[in-house]
C-alpha cells in the first residue's frame, strides 16, 4: 500500500500541480490510515479493504479527540486516493463513495485590532539580524496576507522593492502578485542589507527569509516565532500562523476594501472563502452598535 500511496502522490504533483503542503498533507493522512488498517485489521492489501473499514478508521480518530475539520480532511484524502485506484484501475469498488463527510462547525476567525497588531510589530529588536528578519517578516505578512507557507517560499527575486510587489505562489502553485505598502518596503530593505548575510556563517542560497543556519526558514520556525512575540506582548488572543492574514483582510474591509480586491489578494479561488470576513466586521458593526447606541 506505500507504495501505492507515493504513486498517488506523484500523480498529484505532476499532473495536478499541487502545492508541497498538500502533498505533505495527503501522506500524512494515508501513511495515518495505512498504519491502522494494519494495526487493527492485519490487511495492507487496498483491494481487501471495505466501506467498514473506513468508517472505523474515522471513529478512532473521533475517540482520539480529533477536531471535526481534521476527521473531514482525513475522509476527503482517503476519498481522492480510492478514485485515483479506481481511474487506474487498481481496484474494481471504490468503498468511499457516498460516504458523507461530518458537518464542520464555521469559527470566525480570531483576529488582532489594530492596536494589537502595533504592538505586535514594535517588538522585534531590529539592532539584531534576527529582529530585523522578524520585522521584516511580520511587516510583510500583515501587509500583505499571504499564508506563511508563502512567506517562508519566497525568494530574493519575487521581491520588487521598487515597484512595491510581491510575488508569490499560493496553493495549486498558483502565481498572484500582492502590493506591498511602505513600511513593509522599508522593513524588508533594511533586512536585506543589514540582517540577512549575518544569519548564519555562510549564505548560499536565494531565500529570502533565513533561520540563524543561514538556511531558508520553516513554517514550524516561523510559528515559534510569532508565539513569543505574543507571548512578549501579552497579546491575549490566540496566535496562530494565519492571524495576521485574517487581520490584513479584516481591516481592509473594516475600512472599505471591496471583498473582489480581497479575494484576489488574499488569493481566494472562491470568493465564498473570502466572505467569512464579511461576518467578522459585521460582527464589530453589532459591538459598536451596542456600545454606542442608547436603546441598543
Amino acid at each position: 500500500m506505500s507504495n501505492l500511496i507515493e504513486q498517488f502522490i506523484h500523480y498529484q504533483m505532476v499532473e495536478k500541480g499541487l502545492a508541497q503542503n498538500t502533498l505533505d498533507s495527503y501522506r500524512r493522512d494515508l501513511n495515518s490510515y495505512s498504519e491502522f488498517l494494519k494495526k487493527q485489521f492485519n490487511t495492507v492489501n487496498i483491494s481487501d479493504t471495505s466501506r467498514t473499514h473506513i468508517i472505523s478508521y474515522l471513529l478512532e480518530l473521533k475517540n482520539k479527540g480529533r477536531a471535526t475539520s481534521t476527521i473531514s480532511r482525513n475522509l476527503a484524502s482517503i476519498r481522492s486516493f480510492y478514485q485515483y485506484l479506481m481511474r487506474d484501475r487498481l481496484i474494481e469498488k471504490d468503498p468511499s463513495q457516498n460516504l458523507e463527510s461530518p458537518k464542520i462547525d464555521k469559527r470566525l476567525p480570531k483576529v488582532l485590532t489594530v492596536d494589537q497588531v502595533e504592538t505586535l510589530l514594535q517588538l522585534p529588536d531590529t539592532t539584531s539580524p534576527s529582529g530585523l528578519r522578524d520585522k521584516a517578516m511580520l511587516e510583510l505578512l500583515y501587509a500583505t496576507g499571504i499564508r506563511v507557507s508563502e512567506l517562508v517560499s519566497l525568494n530574493l527575486e519575487d521581491v520588487n522593492l521598487n515597484m512595491g510587489l510581491v510575488k508569490c505562489f499560493g496553493k495549486g502553485s498558483k502565481e498572484r502578485i500582492v502590493p506591498l505598502g511602505s513600511i513593509a518596503i522599508k522593513s524588508i530593505n533594511h533586512y536585506i542589507d543589514n540582517g540577512r548575510n549575518r544569519l548564519g556563517k555562510k549564505v548560499a542560497n536565494n531565500s529570502l527569509f533565513l533561520n540563524h543556519h543561514g538556511r531558508r526558514l520553516s513554517r514550524q520556525g516561523f510559528w515559534k516565532i510569532i508565539k513569543k512575540y505574543a507571548k512578549q506582548g501579552n497579546i491575549n488572543v490566540e496566535i496562530t500562523p494565519h492571524t495576521l492574514r485574517h487581520s490584513f483582510a479584516t481591516h481592509l474591509l473594516e475600512n472599505g476594501a471591496d471583498l473582489r480586491s480581497v479575494q484576489e489578494m488574499l488569493g481566494h479561488s472562491d470568493i465564498s472563502t473570502t466572505q467569512i470576513y464579511t461576518h467578522l466586521t459585521k460582527s464589530k458593526l453589532k459591538e459598536i452598535y451596542s456600545k454606542a447606541h442608547p436603546r441598543a
